[in-house]
């Protein structure tokens, strides 16, 4: 800055010099021209003259003076502010080359002591080769952005030398002239490797918690059909003839064990899922089979109500199977005797499926937590079937909902949509 000011006072003293000198060429010229009195009035108009305009270059010098040095200040400061931010600034003209980078951005590429100034991406890229892939890819981001015409806006990341990847979220600015030509763009990058470690992290942690609470509510759902085997199991102890509707109910419930357990085994990778067209009238059917003689074990009997006409939906009968279940092991286990109703009817373009028990009902607080993960009513339930089922009710455009009164007894219904033929 010294040294600037320095060379504009030279500048200022030079131009008085010049022009004292010609004053004085034209003092000269007067004497030798005029004679009289006439050299002497001339002489006196041009030293006033002259000292007027002198002095008035001179206040117009001390003021050029003085706002340069407001713009050199300005400078610095707008300087400071720069190399201060904590992100990556840099400065390109039209071509691409490199005018000027704050300090930060320096140290990120290792710039510090490369003279950067006129030089492109590419050429940037041979003298720091550790860089040179992070520069190549910039060359492409730019053009993008040129292309674009307006602001854009990505990620960029690279590794630095001491093997730490750093993330950037980067701003560009095209700048043109008026006839369209390239001018210079604007490059802004913001650090964001902290934040995208702490995205990926929790990220992690929520695949955790599915991971979790899909097996704990694989595992509670294993209980149903190994209930049923044993029920089964019981029975064939005490005849001597094993029936043969007996064997099917438990060679079935074997393949949902199958399944379930098949489900725990791939959770790393989704499990395709086999939607078609089925009877729900048959799901009912198999359903007071298999938890009837569970159901008479505590004094209970199951009724079921189905009409005559075909109750079709489309989706997974195994996952229907296992959502029925659990509203019925449900019903089963908040009574000590008397009878659960199964009802299954068309409402408009839906199917409905009502499961009415007489048991002691549900509180008014509770009714609203339930379908909650981990919220049960059972001393020794997990609180996870009624939450997979609304889940796979979901996946098959259902929904499910209860109402209850205490003393009185819990209706669940189930809505699926009808099949149509057109899925």
């Amino acid at each position: 800055m010294k040294e600037k000011s320095g060379l504009v006072k030279n500048h200022t003293s030079n131009r008085l010099a010049a022009m004292t000198g010609l004053l004085f060429i034209l003092q000269v010229f007067t004497v030798l021209l005029f004679e009289g009195p006439w050299d002497i009035v001339i002489s006196l108009i041009i030293m006033v003259g002259g000292g007027f305009f002198l002095l008035n270059m001179k206040k117009k010098s001390a003021a050029l003076f003085t706002e340069y040095l407001e713009l050199i200040e300005e400078k610095n400061q707008l300087s400071t502010l720069l190399h201060s931010l904590p992100d990556f600034v840099c400065f390109k003209d039209g071509e691409g080359r490199w005018l000027k980078v704050n300090q930060f951005g320096r140290q990120l590429y290792n710039l510090e002591d490369i003279d950067y100034i006129g030089k492109t991406d590419r050429e940037l890229g041979e003298l720091v080769p550790f860089f040179r892939d992070a520069f190549n890819y910039c060359v492409d981001s730019d053009e993008e952005s040129w292309q674009a015409g307006d602001v854009t806006r990505c990620e960029e990341g690279f590794y630095l030398p001491n093997g730490e990847f750093k993330t950037f979220d980067v701003i560009k600015v095209p700048l043109f002239y008026e006839d369209g030509s390239r001018k210079g763009l604007v490059i802004i990058g913001r650090d964001i490797s902290q934040q995208k470690m702490a995205e990926e992290m929790l990220l992690r942690k929520e695949k955790l918690s599915v991971v979790g609470e899909l097996a704990a509510g694989i595992a509670h759902e294993i209980r149903n059909p190994l209930t049923s085997i044993k029920g089964f199991i019981q029975l064939l102890e005490e005849n001597e003839h094993v029936s043969e509707s007996y064997l099917s109910v438990m060679s079935s419930e074997m393949d949902r064990i199958n399944q379930i357990v098949g489900e725990l085994l791939i959770l790393s990778k989704p499990q395709m899922r086999e939607f078609t067209p089925f009877d729900l009238r048959e799901v009912l059917e198999y359903i007071t089979k298999v938890m009837g003689h569970e159901a008479l074990l505590k004094g209970i009997t199951i009724h079921e109500n189905s009409p005559d006409t075909p109750m079709k939906v489309y989706g997974d009968k195994n996952q229907i199977i296992q959502v029925l279940i659990n509203i019925v092991k449900n019903a089963i286990d908040s009574m000590d005797e008397g009878d659960i109703t199964m009802d299954c009817k068309i409402e408009d373009k839906h199917i409905k499926i009502s499961v009415a028990d007489q048991g002691t009902g549900i509180p008014p607080e509770r009714l609203k937590r339930l379908g909650e993960p981990f919220f049960t009513l059972k001393e020794k339930g997990m609180g996870l079937g009624l939450t997979v089922s609304q889940k796979i009710l979901e996946d098959h455009k259902g929904c499910l909902h209860i109402e209850s009164e205490l003393g009185k007894g819990t209706t669940v219904d189930v809505l699926l949509p009808r099949y149509t033929g057109e899925e």
